[in-house]
Order: C-alpha cells, then sequence, then structure tokens
C-alpha cells in the first residue's frame, strides 16, 4: 500500500510540471491564436491537417499528459478528430528535448530513429481515426415530423414595421475597445486552469491511479528475462500502454533495459507506445473523441510502434550495425524542488476546483426542490 502512494505521488509530482506547461500552452492558444486559423489548418478530413498536426506537436516538449489540455484546446477550437489525435499522439513521443536525451543515452541511430517513427506512427494513427469516424463529422439530415410547428405567418407589406427614427437624445453606440495584452492573458489563464482543467483532471486521477498500480504490481526488472523476440515487443505494448512515463522519462529505462539485454526495436516500442498512450490519454480520448476514434488511434499506435522496432532490429542486423548506449544513472530532468512546487501548485488549482464544485452543490439543490 505504501509503495503504491508512493508510486502516485511520484508519477503526480514527475507529470506536474509538464501538465502546467500544457496548461500554459491551451492559454496562450485560447488567448492569442484565432480559432479560424485553427479550424483552417487542421480543421476538415484528409492527410493535410493530419500531417500538420503531427508536425505541430513533434517538436513540443509536452508529455503525455502535458499534451491533454493542448491537443483538447486544438479539438474545440476547430480541430479535426485525425489531426487531433496525430497532435496527441507525435507531441508526447518525442520532442527537442527527448532527441537530444536519445543522442546522450542511446546514440545517433536512436535519436534519428525516434522522431521519424514517433512522426510517421502519429499521422497513420490520425488517418485511421479520421477514416473510422468520417460519417461523425458529416452534418445529419433534418428530420421532418408532422408534429412540427408550422412557420410564422408572414405580415403583409401594410403592417410591415415602420423603422423608428433615432433621436439626438438616444444612448450613442458604445464601441468595443480591443483587450490588452495583460487582459487577453488573464482570460486564456482563466479558461486553461478552470474550465479546461475541470473538464479532465478526474481522468487525469483515474489515469495516474491506475497507472501506479501497473508500475507496483510489474516490475521492471522482470523484462530483462524474454530477450529480444516480437514477444518481447508485444510485452513492451502490454506494460507500456496503460503506464504513464513521457518521452524524456522513458529514454534512461529504456537506455537500462537496452543494457540488460533488450534488443533496440523492444526499446523503440516502450518508447513509442508508453508517451504516446496510458490510461490518462486513453480516458480523454473516449471522452471527447467517442469509442471508434479511441479503438483506431490505439490500433495505429500499438501496429505502428510494433512495426518500427521490428523494422530497426532488422536493419541493424541486415546491416551489421551496433548500437552502444552509455549507461548513465537515472535523475529527474527538472530540479525536484521544480517539480515539488509544479505539484503543490497544480494539487492547489485541482482542489480549489473540487471547492468550487462542491460549493455549487447546495445551490443546484435548492433550485431544484
Amino acid at each position: 500500500m505504501l509503495s503504491f502512494i508512493d508510486n502516485f505521488w511520484q508519477l503526480f509530482v514527475l507529470s506536474a510540471p509538464w501538465l502546467l506547461v500544457g496548461l500554459l500552452v491551451a492559454a496562450i492558444m485560447k488567448a492569442w491564436i484565432p480559432m479560424d486559423w485553427l479550424q483552417r489548418q487542421l480543421g476538415g478530413d484528409g492527410v493535410k491537417p493530419v500531417v500538420k498536426g503531427a508536425l505541430l506537436g513533434a517538436p513540443l516538449p509536452l508529455c503525455s499528459c502535458g499534451v491533454i489540455p493542448a491537443a483538447m484546446q486544438l479539438r474545440r477550437g476547430g480541430a479535426g478528430k485525425g489531426a487531433t489525435v496525430a497532435f496527441l499522439s507525435a507531441t508526447p513521443e518525442t520532442g527537442v528535448d527527448s532527441i537530444s536525451v536519445s543522442y546522450v543515452l542511446l546514440g545517433p541511430v536512436m535519436a534519428i530513429v525516434r522522431p521519424i517513427a514517433a512522426i510517421l506512427s502519429a499521422i497513420t494513427s490520425g488517418l485511421l481515426v479520421g477514416k473510422a469516424t468520417a460519417h461523425d463529422s458529416q452534418p445529419k439530415a433534418p428530420v421532418k415530423s408532422c408534429c412540427a410547428s408550422k412557420a410564422p405567418p408572414v405580415a403583409p407589406p401594410s403592417q410591415a414595421a415602420v423603422p423608428v427614427k433615432t433621436s439626438c437624445c438616444a444612448p450613442k453606440k458604445v464601441t468595443e475597445t480591443k483587450p490588452t495584452l495583460w487582459q487577453q492573458a488573464k482570460e486564456g489563464l482563466q479558461f486553461s486552469t478552470g474550465k479546461l482543467l475541470s473538464d479532465f483532471y478526474l481522468w487525469l486521477m483515474i489515469g495516474l491511479f491506475f497507472a501506479a498500480l501497473v508500475q507496483t504490481l510489474v516490475p521492471m526488472d522482470a523484462l530483462a528475462k524474454y530477450g529480444s523476440s516480437i514477444w518481447t515487443m508485444l510485452l513492451m505494448v502490454l506494460i507500456s500502454v496503460p503506464m504513464y512515463v513521457c518521452a524524456t522519462a522513458s529514454t534512461p529505462i529504456a537506455a537500462a533495459l537496452m543494457m540488460m539485454g533488450i534488443s533496440p526495436g523492444a526499446a523503440l516500442v516502450f518508447m513509442q507506445a508508453g508517451p504516446a498512450t496510458n490510461i490518462a490519454t486513453i480516458s480523454v480520448v473516449y471522452k471527447e473523441l467517442g469509442k471508434r476514434a479511441l479503438a483506431a488511434y490505439l490500433f495505429g499506435v500499438i501496429v505502428m510502434s510494433v512495426f518500427f522496432g521490428w523494422l530497426l532490429d532488422f536493419s541493424l542486423n541486415y546491416f551489421d550495425i551496433s548500437v552502444h548506449s552509455a549507461m548513465q544513472h537515472q535523475h529527474s530532468v527538472l530540479p525536484y524542488w521544480l517539480e515539488l512546487s509544479a505539484a503543490l501548485l497544480l494539487a492547489a488549482l485541482i482542489g480549489r476546483i473540487i471547492w468550487q464544485q462542491w460549493r455549487q452543490k447546495p445551490s443546484m439543490k435548492a433550485h431544484t426542490v
């Protein structure tokens, strides 16, 4: 029990800074990025918005939790389901920070293969989701009913309303003033830390709960004895899909697994499937996009992860290339005081939302009585 609580807290502390960064990105999108521009770039069906979603998300240093609010804001800003999934998949799988860590710990080959595999996997998942949910975006035809109200009769020209004469005493039309940058930033932060956070914090907590449970019951050291095979890759999928691990944090784990005998391809599967899928992301995709989109998303991520893992091992064996990783002590990417401060701030924001929701319950009950 104590081990589970410790794992849950460590996961919460680890994810808090990146989640706050994601909320900040969502606030910037809300305040300064026009929604019509997002709709033009990522809206609609087809390959082009999906590719844009993958390329837009690939360089961003957001992890599995940090990408959730940003992807939700993209979706609610007009992005298509395929483009949203491509962004949601590519962003946590790779980034400028994880690529640099990959080069140091895993070598140049893995540093090059990892972002390419992440982008192609995200595009494939986005296209599958777009195809699976294509009929969802089509507008439904209006249903005609005999019970429908008749259209109001049109008044004859003689009874038409006479235009009202303006008067010098009438109040002048007030011109709207453009909000300042500070007001826009304040509105964006209020939205991201209020409405947006309240929409997914419960799913996030449930996801971290199951992720901590998996991490407690399945020790990572047990994976090394299975060696290198396609079954090892599938086992890595089963372990990594429900587990929360960001792209940067997964790199030293993958390096340690490779030093214990796991193949580079199996390590690549872990680094792709782990950050791209976890219980929190799965819950949000199901809630926001539907079960068909979730099924296509998981199918695309899992199949492409195993395919690129197999392709990497095959290519390394065919060209007789040896991937040497420099084993280093695992350490936090950020200072612990910063992670702890972010965790306390995030806990305070969630606590404020819970308190506000609890205070609204008596008033809601009073109205229903």
